[in-house]
């Protein structure tokens, strides 16, 4: 067993023919890059840690630098092709790496310092670049992370020293184009599942706008035709939400021991304010109305500092709400004896809009249905409270699909990398009301047909994951000597150590250092029969392989 602190290694499991080394022994050059002073588009790129993609390089993050800076660098620290781009630094892309497969004629760049390039000497590069993404290194890397904790990196030492399984030359060759093979049909298979995830994603955006246009209920209307339109529905809530408002204000008064003499208190009242011009056409029965028409209560959340004790009241957050519905997988609290409680408890249907997150998301919109039992909301939600005959279920559709966040977009307030929309410009939103009874079964209708895309897209993902799982399995198998056939007339990787042990040596005579010996190998003699392994199975497609 080696073991070199990161990545430990079974060389015992590992083909006769087979050796294991260092990244170091098998490089002749591994180093960051600079960071450059960028200008804008000078022809002249840097690859940063936001162009590694372990297809390649994304090119539409490159940097640019001033061509007389570019000119002083080294000739090595141009990329070359066959170059490994290892990010070193970078939360949640530390680790990723790509290979430069081909560089056009008079194609240049350089690096800049988050960013280590590995540059392979007598070993297929894509070989070492597969042996980085698998979970052998990938499992490794927070481990071999240095530095603080916001600012974590790989080193160049920590790079070097990691372990890698090296094939005899011709079987990297057939393993790389293994791996390719197995990856370029699991790449086809992991295609046609995004696809049908961004089908499922477009009919529900066709659902929501159907639905509160009036479309998805078209039959039902024409089979019930006598239907309360929704215009009375409008008057009565006008006139409950008048009266709630002159209840409360007869209880404060009472509560500070004061009694009306006449009704010159009720013209406090503010009237809400109305629709204003919409958008599209609505179906005859139905009616336009603001938030603020239809809502008893708009109220922020408590901006106070929750806790992760479970045994106080839930606080919902903008990260719990998700295309529409409420996740209730990580939650945090406040304490029970909290002095914002009662007051900022939720109650059953409540709405819930998300007033402030980055511009994509901001507006996001759920209902909360009574779960967690007992449950606040945090300051960047507005919990808006809808009077009888409302669906705030409707509402949030209406606020999710297209044309509410094609409000959302003109009315945003964008401030830091942050976009805003605060509870006023809430109550001025104009929505589409229908009947009482319509809403109801758009709302049932919705429900039964988003289940059934929740559930096909929650088997998408795991699907997806077990791709993931399968690609991993392709590379344990890769590095482990049972992906391909082994050949005994194959030369070793031992004549690969020779020339290791050599340049180590070269090295050691102008440093003085002793150079590195490697592990005496036995080599495999003329004659000897195919490893046991050689006629096994795929374990991904079932067929065996072929040399």
């Amino acid at each position: 067993m080696i073991d070199k602190k990161f990545v430990t290694i079974d060389e015992s499991s590992l083909p006769v023919n087979w050796s294991v080394v260092t990244i170091g022994d098998i490089t002749e050059y591994i180093q960051r890059g600079k960071s450059p002073k960028y200008i804008e588009n000078s022809g002249l790129p840097v690859i940063n840690q936001k162009c590694i993609r372990w297809f390649g390089i994304q090119k539409e993050h490159l940097k640019y630098v001033d061509p007389d800076q570019w000119s002083k660098w080294a000739p090595e620290r141009y990329v070359r092709e066959g170059d490994i781009l290892w990010n070193s630094t970078g939360t949640g892309t530390i680790g990723r790496a790509a290979v430069i497969k081909h560089l056009a004629q008079n194609e240049k760049y350089v690096v800049d310092s988050h960013v280590t390039i590995v540059r392979p000497k007598e070993v297929e590069p894509l070989y070492v670049h597969y042996w980085i993404m698998s979970q052998s290194v990938q499992g490794c890397i927070e481990a071999m992370q240095s530095g603080s904790t916001n600012q974590v990196e790989l080193s160049k030492a920590a790079v070097e020293a990691l372990l890698i399984p090296v094939a005899p030359p011709n079987q990297q060759k057939r393993i790389v184009a293994e791996i390719e093979k197995q990856f370029s049909r699991l790449d086809e298979a992991v295609a046609n599942l995004k696809r049908v995830k961004a089908n499922l994603k477009r009919y529900k955006a066709a659902v929501l706008k159907a639905a509160v246009e009036g479309k998805l209920t078209e039959e039902w209307r024409q089979a019930h035709p006598d239907v309360e339109p929704a215009s009375k529905l409008l008057v009565r809530i006008l006139i409950e939400r008048r009266t709630k408002w002159e209840q409360n204000e007869l209880a404060n008064m009472k509560a500070k021991g004061k009694v009306p003499k006449d009704e010159q208190w009720k013209k406090k009242y503010k009237v809400p304010k109305g629709p204003e011009r919409f958008g599209y056409k609505i179906p005859y029965s139905w009616t336009l109305a603001t938030v603020q028409q239809v809502a008893g209560k708009v109220q922020y959340g408590s901006s106070s500092k929750t806790n992760q004790d479970n045994n106080g009241i839930s606080v919902l957050r903008m990260g719990n709400i998700f295309e529409g519905e409420l996740l209730l997988g990580v939650l945090k609290y406040l304490p029970e004896d909290h002095s914002e409680f009662p007051e900022l408890l939720l109650k059953d249907n409540d709405l819930l809009f998300n007033r402030t997150n980055s511009p994509e998301l901001v507006g996001k919109t759920a209902v909360y249905k009574g779960q967690p039992k007992l449950c606040s909301f945090a300051s960047y939600l507005i919990r808006v409270q809808v009077l009888m005959g409302i669906e705030s279920k409707f509402i949030s559709y209406y606020i999710n699909s297209m044309y509410g966040r094609k409000w959302i977009k003109s009315v945003v307030n964008q401030q830091v990398g942050q976009a805003n929309v605060n509870g006023t410009k809430l109550q001025a939103l104009t929505i589409p009301i229908p009947p009482s009874e319509e809403q109801r079964k758009i709302v049932l209708e919705m429900q039964n047909r988003f289940s059934l895309v929740n559930g096909l897209e929650r088997d998408l993902d795991a699907d997806l994951r077990r791709a993931e799982r399968l690609r991993q399995s392709i590379l344990k198998k890769a590095f482990s000597g049972k992906l391909v056939s082994q050949f005994p007339n194959d030369e070793p990787a031992s004549v690969l150590l020779k020339q290791f042990e050599m340049k180590s040596e070269t090295k050691a005579s102008r440093s003085g250092r002793k150079p590195r010996r490697p592990k005496p190998v036995d080599y495999p003699k003329p004659g000897d029969q195919v490893l046991p392994f050689a006629a096994e199975k795929s374990e991904v497609y079932g067929k065996p392989h072929k040399p």
